[in-house]
C-alpha cells in the first residue's frame, strides 16, 4: 500500500505528522519506510510529489496566478510571493508583462474599474497570458468569506491572487476568462458611451431650463444648442463606424419590430457576446434570468438581479414597442396576462423572449422569421 499524504513518526500512542523526506517513502508500508530512513541521505524536493489523500501520486507543476488591484494612477500586482507597485500606463504594462511572462504566470485576475483596467488587460492578452475581468462586488464576497475585512492595495492585490488560484482550477474555468478586446468594438462602446454623457447633459440642462431666469436661460438655451451639434456629430460617427464593422449584424436586428438603432447600438457594444451563448447564460448575463430563492422548504419567489443594466434597459424600451407592434412578441404577452401573470412579470419574460430570438438570429446569421418564432411554449 502507499503512504497516506503524511508519514506518521509514532511515539507510544502518539502519531505526530511529518513531511516524507526521501523518495524512497513512497509506495513503502509505513513502518517499513520509517525503518529504512537513513538520516544522513540528501532529501529530495517535495514539491515534485504531490499525494492524494487515497494514497495516490500525482505530479504537482502548477503554475502561480497573479492578482492586479488597478486605479488611476498605479498598479498593485502580487503573485507567488512577489508584490510590485507600477505605474498604470505603458512602460507600467510592459514591465509587469514581461516579470508575469518570467515566472510563467498562468492566470491574472483584474476588477472591473470603469476602464482603467483596460490598457493592462490589453497589454497581457497580447502577451499571451489568460486575463478574467470580474465584477468587483464578486472578489469582495470573496475577500470577506476569508475573514479578510480590512481594505488596502495591497491586501486587494492578495485576495485577487487568492481567487486567480480558485478560478484557474474551476472546472468551468474558460467561461471566466475574459476574450480578447476587439478593438473595433470598444471604439463602438466608447462612442456609446459618450452618447449617454451627452444625453443625461442634455436632460439636465433642460430640466434647469423650467426654473431659469432670464439670463440663467440664455446660458441654458447656449449650452443646448452646443449639446445638440455635438449629439447630432457623434450619431454620424456612430453610423458610419456601424456601416464599415456592424453593417450585416444590424441588418439582422433591426429586422425585428421593436428593435431600432438605440437598442441594436446598445446590444452591439455593451453585450458583445450576442450569437455566441445558449440562451440561459445570454438570459444572465442581460440581467433578465429569473434567479432562485429557496432554503430547505422554503420556496422563495424568483426575481431578476444583476446583469448589465444598460442593456437591460434598452431591452425593455424594445419590448414596449413589441409587444404592440409585433405580432409574436404580442401574442406571446397576452398569453401570459391571460395565464394570471402580472403585467411586470410577463413584460421581463417577452424581453427573455426577445433577447433569445435575437441571439438566435445573430447566431444563424438569419433574418426575422414570424413563423419560426411563433411558437408557443408549454409552460408559461
Amino acid at each position: 500500500p502507499l503512504v497516506w499524504f503524511h508519514s506518521w513518526t509514532l511515539c507510544g500512542r502518539c502519531a505526530k505528522p511529518v513531511l516524507p523526506l526521501s523518495s524512497e517513502l513512497v509506495a513503502e508500508h509505513q513502518v517499513n519506510a520509517l525503518t529504512s530512513f537513513i538520516p544522513t541521505r540528501q532529501p529530495e524536493r517535495l514539491s515534485i510529489m504531490n499525494m492524494n489523500l487515497q494514497g495516490g501520486a500525482t505530479q504537482r507543476a502548477q503554475r502561480p496566478n497573479a492578482g492586479i488591484d488597478v486605479s488611476k494612477e498605479h498598479l498593485d500586482a502580487f503573485w507567488a510571493q512577489s508584490m510590485l507597485r507600477l505605474g498604470n500606463d505603458a512602460s507600467g504594462w510592459k514591465e509587469l508583462t514581461a516579470k508575469l511572462q518570467a515566472d510563467a504566470v498562468d492566470l491574472v485576475v483584474v476588477e472591473a474599474t470603469g476602464g482603467y483596467e483596460r490598457g493592462v488587460v490589453v497589454a497581457l492578452q497580447a502577451a499571451g497570458i489568460a486575463v478574467a475581468r470580474v465584477n468587483p462586488r464578486q472578489t469582495r464576497d470573496f475577500a470577506k468569506s476569508l475573514g479578510v475585512l480590512a481594505k488596502t492595495d495591497g491586501l486587494d492585490a492578495r485576495c485577487l491572487r487568492d481567487f486567480a488560484d480558485v478560478v484557474a482550477r474551476h472546472k468551468d474555468r474558460a467561461k471566466y476568462i475574459t476574450p480578447l478586446l476587439d478593438a473595433q468594438r470598444e471604439l463602438l462602446s466608447s462612442l456609446m458611451t459618450r452618447r449617454r454623457q451627452l444625453i443625461d447633459m442634455h436632460v439636465a440642462e433642460s430640466q434647469r431650463l423650467h426654473q431659469a431666469d432670464a439670463r440663467a436661460a440664455k446660458s441654458i438655451r447656449s449650452v443646448l444648442r452646443l449639446l445638440d451639434r455635438q449629439l447630432a456629430e457623434i450619431d454620424r460617427d456612430i453610423d458610419q463606424h456601424m456601416d464599415r464593422h456592424f453593417k450585416p449584424q444590424r441588418k439582422l436586428l433591426e429586422s425585428v419590430k421593436g428593435v431600432g438603432t438605440v437598442t441594436t447600438l446598445t446590444l452591439l457594444s455593451g453585450l458583445p457576446e450576442l450569437g455566441t451563448l445558449r440562451r440561459k447564460p445570454i438570459a444572465k448575463l442581460a440581467g433578465i434570468a429569473p434567479l432562485a430563492h429557496d432554503s430547505g422548504k422554503f420556496r422563495g419567489q424568483r426575481h431578476i438581479w444583476g446583469g448589465r443594466p444598460g442593456v437591460r434597459s434598452a431591452l425593455y424600451m424594445a419590448t414596449l414597442s413589441a409587444v404592440r407592434y409585433n405580432p409574436v412578441i404580442a401574442t406571446y404577452y397576452q398569453r401570459l396576462l391571460a395565464a394570471g401573470k402580472p403585467k411586470k412579470v410577463a413584460m421581463v419574460a417577452c424581453m427573455r423572449k426577445l433577447l433569445t430570438i435575437l441571439n438566435a438570429m445573430l447566431r444563424d446569421g438569419t433574418a426575422w422569421d414570424a413563423l419560426k418564432h411563433d411558437q408557443a411554449p408549454r409552460q408559461a
